[in-house]
């Protein structure tokens, strides 16, 4: 998916927002796995949430729009397919904000990244005071945000803001490298572990562990892997799960 407001740098605004849930949604009922989005040309990949949107609003429309967009983020991180910033340009404030709100994130090694609300006397109001200390942790979170800074796409994969951070030209080819290992496995396992993951952030460890143990549950509605302890039986290969699982990971090589 590419976003495509050339003139406000791809910003998010609210009719964005409805957009996008509802290719979501849309997408969802059907076979695809992944979704990869990105900016259209090379400068930007979304430069934050739409400023003449905000600047029309009271405290209590910026509450609103706050919440509006962060209802967005939310709804990616509970869609059950593997969604991928592909991050091709500045990417800063809310388009950061989204960036977070997708499992994985790829950018080009000359891509500026951050949240540099603060400079223009505005706080990050799409998650990214809660989903970046997740992510790098407390110390480094509150120094970017205070801070403002916005850092290449090479130093944001040193940081871990990224997953990977590579040659312009090589955009697409570094998102087929991170997804290809992934999407080898079954779908509706990705789709559970990555619910469990959430819980990590969003529940203390005494429910994300029950969250944990009810996902897992849900792997046995599934034959998957039933029949491959049976296959595994019959050629012989098994003697612990472990031993089969490391096959596995063999194969993948």
């Amino acid at each position: 998916m590419t976003i495509n407001r050339p003139n406000d740098r791809h910003a998010i605004n609210s009719e964005l927002m409805g957009e996008l849930i509802s290719m979501i949604e849309k997408i969802e009922q059907g076979s695809t796995r992944a979704m990869v989005f990105t900016g259209a040309g090379d400068t930007y990949f979304i430069g934050g949430a739409d400023g003449i949107e905000m600047m029309q609003c009271n405290p209590e429309e910026a509450r609103a729009f706050s919440s509006r967009i962060q209802r967005l983020f939310d709804r990616m991180e509970a869609s059950p397919l593997i969604l991928v910033a592909a991050i091709n340009g500045l990417c800063f404030g809310g388009g950061y904000e989204f960036a977070l709100a997708c499992d994985l994130r790829v950018a080009s090694e000359d891509a500026r990244i951050g949240l540099p609300e603060v400079k223009v006397g505005l706080i990050p109001g799409g998650g990214g005071t809660q989903r970046l200390p997740r992510l790098v942790g407390y110390g480094r979170a509150m120094e970017m945000i205070l801070s403002g800074r916005l850092h290449k796409g090479t130093e944001a994969a040193r940081m871990g803001l990224v997953n990977l951070a590579v040659k312009p030209d090589d955009l697409t080819a570094g998102v087929e490298r991170l997804l290809k290992p992934i999407l080898r496995q079954p779908q509706y396992a990705l789709s559970l572990a990555k619910r469990a993951v959430h819980a990590s952030r969003s529940e203390p460890l005494e429910e994300g562990l029950k969250t944990e143990s009810e996902q897992f549950s849900h792997c046995f509605d599934h034959s998957f892997f039933p029949d491959l302890m049976r296959q595994q039986l019959r050629e012989g290969a098994l003697e612990t799960t472990a031993d089969t699982a490391a096959l596995i990971g063999d194969k993948d090589q």
